[in-house]
């Protein structure tokens, strides 16, 4: 494999683009996710050699970080010399992955379910350099919208995504359940459902195990009354909205509320950091593929990529 050097190339304008690849390239830790993924990829001893596992898995980076499809990444790679520098691909004479290459490499992660691996291994090494302390865990969701059209091949929805109201409005997708880490905002732990399970039900899965105090907002009152409920944590969830608004500020036991619930909140807030990273940052903002496995799989590696990228300044310190 050759050297990445993500150098100035044909303009010696840095782009945020250029900026934001400098910066995944000293943070990411290649050789361990090498180390994890490359038992699980072929050995070429039939057909053309196979791409090296490093240049995959960055391609396959790329496309979370910049949300491109298996043909767009394709396209990128033949377009964009910073691309091709960051893959290992630099010279114009080197043959580049196919759709159907980008497309094998993401069905072994899914097949071996390494997306998970991915984040747990990175999350690993984040607890050891002291960024997730695993003391607290804050819970909560969103949907990740899916098309609703029936206007493909098949004529029809996905039948794993699922509707949903929110108020007077009606979305139509998946739910993205996330626990965080209470002191960092760092995501330990992700699970996919469709749209029409309540956020309450993923609750305790959400769990490591470890935490000893759990924050959420009011839409999960009764968590800690489930049967699936675990033992020795305590929850802090939020006031239903109708009641806090009812509390007098002219009452001490009122008064004293409103500081402990405004306290609950700025824990809370934290959870929103990585949904705003992935949604807006990665640009993930619909669904990409069908059923509900594929789209988990990518979302495990979102909010893995998702923690290096809130986490990179203390890394990028350590390292110097």
């Amino acid at each position: 494999m050759r050297q990445h050097s993500l150098g100035p190339g044909t303009t010696a304008k840095r782009t945020r683009r250029r900026e934001f690849l400098e910066e995944m390239e000293r943070v990411v830790p290649w050789a361990e996710l090498l180390a994890l993924v490359s038992p699980y990829l072929p050995g070429g001893k039939r057909g053309r050699p196979p791409f090296a596992p490093e240049t995959m898995l960055r391609i396959y980076f790329m496309q979370q970080w910049f949300s491109l499809s298996d043909p767009t990444m394709k396209e990128a790679l033949h377009d964009m010399p910073l691309f091709r520098d960051f893959a290992g691909l630099a010279g114009w004479e080197d043959l580049l992955p196919d759709e159907s290459t980008i497309l094998r490499f993401r069905h072994v992660l899914e097949k071996h379910k390494l997306a998970a691996q991915i984040l747990q291994t990175l999350n690993d090494l984040l607890t050891a350099r002291g960024l997730m302390l695993k003391s607290g865990t804050v819970v909560d969701a969103t949907l990740i919208a899916a098309p609703s059209s029936t206007k493909n091949s098949t004529g029809s929805r996905d039948p794993e995504m699922k509707q949903n109201r929110k108020g007077q409005q009606w979305y139509f997708g998946m739910n993205c359940h996330i626990g965080v880490d209470a002191d960092s905002g760092l995501v330990h732990t992700v699970r996919g459902t469709g749209g029409h399970v309540n956020d309450v039900v993923a609750a305790s899965s959400l769990l490591h195990g470890q935490e000893r105090d759990v924050f959420a907002d009011a839409g999960y009152q009764e968590a800690a009354k489930r049967p699936d409920a675990r033992g020795g944590v305590s929850w802090h969830v939020a006031m239903q909205p109708g009641k806090r608004q009812a509390l007098s500020p002219n009452d001490r036991i009122d008064h004293l509320t409103e500081q402990i619930e405004r306290i609950k909140a700025s824990i809370r807030a934290k959870v929103e950091h990585p949904f705003r990273v992935v949604k807006r940052q990665f640009g993930h903002i619909k669904v990409r593929y069908r059923g509900l496995v594929k789209n988990t799989a990518q979302l495990h590696t979102l909010f893995a990529l998702a923690n290096l990228w809130m986490a990179r300044r203390k890394l990028m310190g350590a390292r110097a």
